[in-house]
């Protein structure tokens, strides 16, 4: 069952992203709306992301039929776009070529391939990958003992509070690396693992079920560090604040458990669009910007053309890549496993 209201969501991470950095750019509005609250945006996509694989995957058996078509459907939703990127960075780059992301040697282009290091925005992906592969011990104890998940990840959350969330980061031989965003992401993937996983069977109140808690997302321009009332450290902090996480972790119960999934400002068409081009969209926008201002225009013409330009861009991303490539990988993968079991069933 598709939660319709999930799509504006995400489209609407995407959006947060691309004026924080649009802001950052150009110093619109004194650049009141950058300073690095665009990470709120990574963090919902890390929320919904964690939300999907629980709510979708946990009710399945735990199967090596199963396992293989989770890993498929991942990879082919996220890998194709990330890897053409990758490497028209680095060729870019090699040609001086400023047109996409800095990645000036080999080294850094395994590194990438890796997942255990990013450039830019390139850097969410690496924690993605990481979280894709530590799923599958949650989809477990989902199957035989899920109770321990509770245990896990508590420990988990208590162990990383005390270490301080390690900087584990540097580089070996050339080769860099950066753990410490998996690290300072996991508490944000847990929790939406945890709501997923009560979807279907939390029972919310009815007067509770209401289009009024959409206000939620207000709490967004709250954390931004120039309109915060807030004055302890949380507000900079913000990764490794876990009050930050409180407030993040409300606002998505609120969107996901109490707005009506047919509320007419989270289920409508333009949420359903820019929700499935949010993913080219939030990869391909900083370099149009970066491009656009480069143009003598006003601020506001500039955040027209660059908008429309990453926009357009994206739907021709998803429409004509993202979307046939992974249809292309599941295809055939799947024609491959029906012939596998056709040559067994022979034998």
């Amino acid at each position: 069952m598709e939660i319709r209201k999930l799509n504006t969501l995400r489209g609407l991470a995407a959006l947060i992203v691309f004026i924080t950095h649009f802001s950052d750019a150009t110093n619109w509005l004194g650049g009141v709306l950058g300073g690095r609250a665009g990470q709120y945006g990574v963090m919902l996509f890390f929320l919904l992301s964690g939300f999907l694989m629980s709510y979708l995957y946990f009710d399945k058996e735990f199967s090596k039929g199963n396992i293989q078509e989770y890993f498929i459907a991942r990879l082919a939703r996220v890998l194709p776009l990330y890897l053409l990127v990758v490497f028209f960075s680095y060729l870019f780059t090699l040609l001086d070529i400023q047109a996409l992301y800095k990645i000036t040697n080999i080294k850094e282009l395994v590194s990438h391939l890796m997942f255990i290091y990013g450039e830019s925005v390139l850097w969410t992906i690496s924690p993605e990958m990481q979280f894709y592969l530590a799923f599958i011990v949650f989809w477990l104890l989902a199957s035989e003992r899920s109770g321990y998940i509770y245990v896990l990840i508590i420990s988990i959350l208590i162990l990383l509070f005390f270490t301080n969330f390690p900087r584990i980061n540097g580089d070996i031989y050339g080769f860099k690396y950066n753990f410490f965003h998996v690290f300072r992401s996991l508490p944000y993937f847990f929790v939406g693992l945890i709501f997923g996983m009560h979807y279907r069977t939390f029972k919310v109140p009815r007067y509770l079920y209401k289009n009024r808690f959409v206000l939620a997302l207000l709490l967004i321009p709250l954390m931004c560090p120039e309109f915060s009332p807030i004055t302890s450290d949380a507000k900079n902090k913000m990764w490794l604040s876990y009050e930050v996480l409180f407030v993040m972790s409300t606002l998505f119960f609120c969107i996901v458990f109490l707005v009506p999934n047919n509320n007419i400002f989270l289920a409508n068409k333009v949420g359903d669009f820019i929700g499935k081009i949010s993913y080219s969209l939030y990869l391909l926008h900083m370099p149009i910007i970066a491009k656009v201002n480069q143009f003598d225009f006003s601020i506001e013409l500039k955040l027209l053309v660059s908008i429309i330009l990453s926009i357009a861009t994206a739907y021709l991303s998803y429409k004509y890549f993202e979307k046939p490539v992974a249809k292309f990988i599941r295809n055939l993968a799947f024609n491959k496993n029906t012939s596998n079991s056709i040559s067994l069933s022979s034998l």
